[in-house]
């Protein structure tokens, strides 16, 4: 069977189901192809499901830290009810509500796996080994995120270590769980699984969050460690073996042993990209894609794949690996497909319509670990590596009146960077109990490049954490 659209889209993550909606409802037709889950990794094994197994232990320290609350609490988490509460969110790895919602707006979803076998044409073949090609006027976009990075360590593979998702989708929490990596996803998953009960080990051979600003791993590593967790700064896995009773033996480079029920690898991604048909129009099969500053993909010379039919965004193209950014390509790549095919007028100056000048100036993130961070923009070593003339202006968020109501022995840091020739703010960096949600705030500031002496007009309301914004501007001076 030959089928037509104006735009395929391979992968039905979060990405590719907004890519497929900006075009639709840009007046054109569009296919998306999907040989896993409709929703992709952040519904099932990471955003979502990570989340909820982090939340209940995040409430339960914020009321143990409480007077008059703490003393209402006799117990510890449910660990049954964490579990239930984490399968409700990835809907118990069902994609029905997914898939309804495609139909609802007028986008085929084609089960299978999809590979590009000629220019514009795309042939998934499904479970049953019938072949559909799909032919698209306009554009086909790749949008098949990345999965977990498995090094070549030594017995590392029969030993059969959990990734992200099987740590995610835990049936049953393991009495002693080694960790291999210190970022986002090691640190996020040491918290709750020693929350949920495990004897947590976690060998951060590059140390705790070490792409975050220095004082953000201090204090993650401190607190984790207050939690019991073991943690190896520095420490390098040289060979993994399991014995026949399931456990677990990690063999460091330094000589030293670890034994644990279950391992963990979050060492970092790979891209999906090894059996999607690459190598049929000159690209490397395995390979990040590079893109332009509208998403459409470009060779190792620097010029379009063909006419400039092929786009990639969310994590297949690397720019940044976090799924709001990648709904942000999403909106971008869909409209400026659109855009094109219609002979609009293309949009794509720094920040225009149709780029994703953010992924390079202004990326917010949150992790949920304790204490939680949330920053967005550039660290001080990256604006300084940028060329850029800073001033770094640090406060104890601890110190903030609306913190010392919010908990007892609130600790925490602010760290905002400014650009001292334009006199904007180009990176701010929050640590402390839900500094999550004072995270947008920074995000506007930075993205409308909003001038310092506008930001003291921008009142805190009193008492908030918020107010930290005031004594920022106070330390920076006017």
């Amino acid at each position: 069977m030959d089928v037509t659209y104006d735009v395929i889209v391979i992968g039905a993550g979060p990405v590719g189901e907004n890519i497929a909606d900006r075009v639709v409802q840009g007046g054109l037709s569009a296919a998306i192809v999907e040989r896993e889950l409709v929703g992709g990794e952040c519904s099932y094994w990471a955003c979502m499901p990570t989340k909820a197994l982090l939340r209940s232990g995040a409430a339960l320290r914020a009321v143990r830290k409480l007077p008059g609350a703490r003393e209402a609490v006799t117990g510890g988490l449910d660990v049954a009810a964490v579990l239930r509460r984490r399968d409700s969110f990835a809907s118990n790895w069902q994609d029905d509500g997914q898939v309804s919602w495609l139909e609802s707006v007028g986008i085929p979803l084609y089960r299978g796996q999809g590979r590009i076998s000629s220019p514009r044409v795309v042939e998934v073949t499904g479970a049953d080994g019938a072949t559909t090609a799909l032919t698209a006027r306009h554009a086909v976009v790749v949008a098949t995120g990345s999965g977990a990075l498995v090094p070549d360590i030594d017995g590392l593979r029969a030993a059969a270590p959990w990734t992200s998702r099987e740590a995610v989708a835990a049936k049953e929490i393991p009495g002693r769980l080694a960790v291999i990596g210190g970022g986002v996803v090691a640190s996020e998953m040491a918290t709750a699984f020693s929350e949920l009960g495990s004897s947590v080990t976690m060998l951060a051979r590059d140390g705790v969050l070490p792409l975050a600003e220095p004082f953000v791993g201090a204090l993650v590593t401190e607190s984790l460690q207050d939690a019991g967790v073991s943690v190896h700064l520095g420490a390098e896995a040289g060979s993994v073996k399991r014995t026949d009773d399931g456990t677990v033996h990690i063999s460091l480079t330094t000589g030293d042993e670890i034994e644990a029920d279950e391992l963990l690898v979050a060492i970092g991604r790979t891209p999906n990209t090894q059996d999607i048909g690459l190598d049929t129009i000159g690209l490397t099969p395995g390979a990040w894609l590079t893109v332009d500053d509208t998403l459409r993909v470009v060779g190792e010379d620097g010029s379009l794949v063909g006419d400039g039919w092929l786009y990639a965004a969310g994590d297949v193209n690397r720019r940044v690996l976090l799924t709001h950014q990648g709904k942000y390509q999403a909106r971008a790549a869909g409209d400026v497909i659109v855009a094109r095919a219609k002979g609009e007028t293309v949009e794509d100056g720094p920040w225009g319509r149709h780029v994703a000048t953010a992924d390079e100036r202004a990326v917010p993130q949150v992790i949920f670990t304790e204490p939680e961070i949330a920053s967005v923009g550039l660290t001080a070593a990256a604006a300084e590596a940028a060329g850029l003339r800073i001033r770094v202006v640090d406060y104890d968020l601890g110190a903030v009146a609306g913190s010392a109501l919010y908990t007892d022995g609130y600790r925490g840091e602010a760290r905002m960077i400014v650009d001292e020739d334009r006199k904007v703010i180009v990176g701010f960096t929050l640590v402390g109990p839900d500094v999550a949600e004072l995270l947008q705030a920074a995000t506007i500031a930075i993205v409308g490049e909003v001038p310092l002496d506008r930001l003291w007009h921008a009142v805190p309301a009193y008492p908030t954490v918020s107010e930290v914004w005031l004594r920022l501007l106070e330390a920076y001076g006017r």
